[in-house]
């Protein structure tokens, strides 16, 4: 899968190049050089309200919203809408509820409208193909939001955090924190199983923590972490000797607070030794943290116990960095997402770049959100 991490730097340039608009987030776009411009679509101005751009052409965008029920995916509603009205720009977003037969009829009632470009953050990415070809057949520019899609072949890109580099970064930071000599005798908390964005996020905290330790480079890191990956998959365990790393439980706490803290109340009495609690998501650490509070197990800077997160970064995680209960989460900002997803459709419509020049995935900046950054980093939280 190809993938492309930009910069805020060329974001500025894009935005200044077109003369109108905010930046957008951490690592927009690059058009490839010299690529040939996309032909404008020409979209209807509404009667009563004139939604144009500073070069005084109109659009209208549409967005399949996967559900507008939960603070993440109703962020990204909101970012996308907020980013099109500074453009002059119409947003509709219909919501699926979760239901795939729902948001095809959406993608269609988008299509139907005469709307310049669609986004979607789709329910299924199976699902998603039917989805697409809705926009595709009626030569509508799609852009994939947040969630991945099976079939690449019919959209301009999709837009995601780095999960693993988000991991990486975040198992980095922890692992610098340590002695030479300590002994790592940790738990992982997962979201559900077989999903691929948490294995991508525990993967990547492996890898972190195995290159930061070990002094190894990042590929022979991944290479171990995958071994790591192996062996947790086959036995519920895992280990790395040479960073003095030891898993010794993993438990499913379907990304919730109820769920992680259940899950962590049996690992934390099956594994009386743990120091570390690792995250598929920053809500199931917050049920962690209730756990070790009922158990009596001290955690944070002075605590027995550390606990750090690949993702998310909402407030409320971002709170218990702030006070010191959760040392490190990667940042998988809703707002990031949006404002990279509305820049890219800005440098389609507005700057005639082509869609061909980007390429299948388009990821923001990866970020371990710490002590040391979480005030600049806390309103990107949802």
């Amino acid at each position: 899968m190809k993938r492309k991490l930009l910069s805020m730097a060329l974001a500025f340039v894009l935005v200044f190049a077109a003369g109108c608009g905010k930046s957008g987030g951490e690592g927009a776009a690059e058009p490839a050089d010299n690529a040939p411009a996309a032909e404008e679509a020409e979209a209807e101005a509404p009667e009563e309200s004139g939604t144009e751009d500073a070069a005084g052409e109109s659009f209208s965008v549409g967005f399949a919203l996967r559900t507008a029920n939960g603070s993440y995916y109703a962020a990204i509603g909101e970012v996308v809408k907020a980013k099109c009205e500074e453009l002059g720009w119409e947003c509709t977003i219909l919501d699926a509820n979760n239901d795939t037969t729902k948001e095809l009829e959406n993608m269609e009632s988008l299509a139907a409208s005469g709307v310049d470009l669609i986004f979607l953050d789709c329910v299924d990415p199976s699902a998603a193909t039917a989805s697409q070809k809705v926009a595709a057949d009626a030569g509508i520019p799609l852009i994939n939001l947040d969630s991945g899609v099976d079939d690449m072949s019919m959209q301009i890109t999709t837009v995601y955090s780095n999960n693993e580099q988000n991991g990486l970064e975040v198992g980095k930071y922890y692992a610098a924190t340590l002695a030479d000599d300590f002994e790592i005798s940790a738990v992982m908390l997962s979201g559900n199983t077989g999903s691929i964005a948490g294995t991508q996020r525990r993967d990547g905290m492996f890898a972190g923590i195995i290159m930061e330790r070990t002094g190894c480079t990042e590929e022979e890191a991944w290479t171990a972490a995958e071994e790591m990956e192996a062996s947790l998959v086959s036995t519920g365990k895992a280990s790395n000797a040479d960073a003095k790393f030891t898993i010794t439980g993993q438990g499913w706490g379907n990304w919730t607070i109820d769920e992680g803290l259940i899950a962590a109340e049996d690992l934390i009495t099956a594994n009386p030794s743990l120091n570390l609690i690792m995250g598929e998501n920053d809500p199931m650490l917050i049920g962690a943290l209730t756990a070790l509070d009922n158990a009596g197990i001290t955690y944070g800077a002075e605590g027995t116990v550390q606990l750090i997160s690949a993702a998310d970064g909402s407030k409320d995680g971002y709170d218990r960095v702030k006070a010191g209960d959760i040392m490190a989460i990667g940042e998988n900002s809703p707002s990031k997402i949006g404002e990279l997803g509305v820049e890219i459709a800005k440098d389609i419509l507005v700057n005639g770049a082509s869609p061909d020049s980007y390429e299948d995935i388009t990821m923001t900046e990866a970020v371990a959100v710490t002590a040391d950054n979480v005030e600049e980093r806390y309103e990107f939280g949802f």
